[in-house]
């Protein structure tokens, strides 16, 4: 589900999840637990990658509609607790987005302190309006953090995907690589960002994301945004999106 190694003092955790990483429960809470495991030992930084075609292809749609309002009741807040962690994490973090992120796997990458995206048919964005599923206020405020109000307002709206050379101009993505060289170029990055002192770098990560923070401490939202799940799961609508997104709707 999770694997990881370490490069010169850096960290690399790779997703490893099924063939696209999706983030079901299992997998945000194993990835919260490594972050907070990272957190305590000697890591100076963490670089964040998927495996295969992905980075993550976001939320399980199957698990929800399998699972339904119970499922969905343990699995929202592990969602915004693997997100906010992730986003609250004191050292460097870069993600070096292999595949396709989506939806929840956009969020992930967008929570890192740099994001690199291999050149190819990896595609990033948030396609959860598509869905039928409203956004909890943890995923809105790393998005807003990570890309500015008005271009996280359309990308929220739009609800579409984008190839990588696309998302830099958004500002999603920080550079566009060669996938032959991106481990190499996120450890790099990770390495840079280490020359900073760890206290200095933390104290400052802190400063720029404690605004989205509070945010997300202050939303009254959760309870009407997983209501709108909890409907999701039983209402047909996933069922239907996904019927369209694998070209196997009934007629």
């Amino acid at each position: 589900m999770i694997e990881r190694e370490r490069v010169d003092g850096i960290a690399v955790v790779r997703l490893a999840h099924g063939p696209v990483s999706a983030m079901d429960l299992e997998l945000c809470t194993a990835i919260t637990e490594t972050f907070r495991a990272l957190a305590d030992d000697d890591a100076q930084a963490v670089v964040l990658t998927g495996t295969g075609s992905a980075f993550s292809a976001g939320v399980d749609l199957r698990r929800i509609l399998d699972g339904g309002v119970a499922y969905v009741d343990e699995f929202m807040p592990a969602l915004s607790e693997v997100l906010r962690t992730a986003f609250t994490f004191g050292k460097p973090v870069v993600a070096a987005v292999n595949g396709h992120a989506i939806a929840g796997g956009c969020v992930l990458a967008a929570s890192a302190d740099t994001v690199l995206m291999a050149e190819g048919k990896g595609r990033i964005g948030l396609a959860e309006l598509q869905v039928g599923v409203a956004f909890p206020q943890v995923p809105l405020q790393v998005m807003h953090h990570a890309v500015g109000p008005v271009v996280a307002r359309r990308l929220v709206i739009g609800a579409q995907t984008y190839d990588p050379a696309t998302a830099k101009e958004l500002g999603l993505v920080d550079e566009v690589v060669a996938p032959d060289e991106l481990l190499d170029r996120a450890i790099a990055a990770a390495k840079a960002l280490t020359k900073i002192p760890a206290d200095t770098f933390a104290i400052t990560k802190e400063q720029l994301r404690r605004p989205f923070v509070q945010a997300m401490d202050e939303s009254k939202d959760e309870e009407r945004v997983a209501e709108i799940w909890r409907r999701r799961a039983t209402d047909g609508i996933i069922a239907d999106y996904m019927a369209r997104a694998t070209g196997k709707r009934k007629n």
